[in-house]
């Protein structure tokens, strides 16, 4: 079986976890990953023992199957634009871009290439986001009353995520790099949302991101939603994607713990028993024209708009 082959242009924290992936894929390859950090782009290479390029038109001759984008945002439209330029489908980091209006380029110059394009959302292929689907397909919870995210730092960046842009008012925050990955869910088990009002606060200093976002917003069909983030604060760092039903509430906490709780009882942690394909098994079926469970540009560039506005 021929492998689905992936270039890399981007070697940090995220970047790594890809190509971690991709190697355990038995049906994925590198053919070569790119970096403008020379030393970090060997270091990676020698790690793995995968093929480094000097130049993006090295890494673009290459011709995988996809080009993964694992940069700041504000280089993504440029790069997906040379990309599509070069008629190779793309596979992006979150968020789509910068702002919705280099997100919205991305998606003109990917259609009018006519190449594939999808986004790196974890949560969507994770077993506890797929119990929550077939719960609210299933209609366990009852009817949904609430949509609430909650988001807790004790610093921003986190220590793992220490980099020249992450703490920037530009291009990092919590609100592009986290907020994201919810906003997604939350459109793809509801629909569109609309953001009501809201209010986000920024440190005096000018140059860096947001400390605290509040929130409330309501979806296509009407159900309320609370978003509250926050950093700099003393406790540890805690997230939760709660889903309120009248039956039951499902939450997702820390990522990948699901609680599920009843009236007059204590919630209960839960082991999910799906098991759903891989975004690179995505990626592969995408290319064979059939049904995939892909996040497209188009439905990344809806998310942008709505991080866009919370960030006002």
């Amino acid at each position: 079986m021929t492998k689905t082959t992936f270039a890399l242009i981007g070697t940090g924290i995220v970047g790594e976890r890809i190509i971690n992936q991709i190697l355990a894929h038995p049906n994925a390859e590198i053919v070569a990953i790119f970096d403008g950090n020379q030393a970090r782009l060997q270091e990676v290479a020698d790690k793995y023992a995968i093929s480094a390029v000097a130049t993006l038109d090295e890494l673009l001759a290459t011709k995988p199957d996809w080009v993964y984008i694992g940069t700041p945002p504000v280089s993504h439209a440029p790069l997906a634009k040379e990309i599509a330029a070069h008629g190779l489908n793309i596979l992006s980091e979150k968020p789509l871009a910068h702002d919705a209006q280099d997100g919205a380029e991305m998606v003109r110059v990917a259609s009018e290439a006519g190449v594939h394009t999808a986004m790196h959302f974890p949560l969507m292929y994770s077993p506890a986001v797929h119990e929550i689907k077939q719960a609210l397909a299933n209609k366990e919870l009852g009817d949904i009353v609430r949509i609430e995210l909650h988001t807790y730092f004790p610093e921003w960046p986190r220590k793992w995520q220490q980099n020249p842009w992450i703490a920037s008012r530009e291009q990092g925050g919590f609100i592009r790099e986290v907020f994201p990955h919810y906003l997604q869910l939350m459109h793809h088990f509801f629909g569109d949302i609309d953001i009501l009002s809201h209010e986000t606060t920024y440190p005096e200093d000018v140059s860096l991101c947001e400390t605290g976002v509040s929130a409330l917003a309501k979806t296509s069909s009407g159900i309320p939603v609370v978003l509250n983030g926050l950093s700099g604060i003393g406790q540890e760092e805690r997230l939760e994607f709660k889903v309120f039903g009248t039956e039951k509430v499902m939450t997702l906490r820390n990522w990948s713990e699901l609680w599920v709780s009843v009236a007059y009882e204590a919630a209960q942690q839960i082991s999910p028993s799906a098991q759903p394909a891989s975004l690179l098994d995505a990626c592969r079926v995408q290319l064979h024209g059939e049904d995939a469970l892909i996040v497209s540009f188009e439905e990344g560039l809806k998310v942008q708009k709505w991080i866009d506005e919370l960030l006002k």
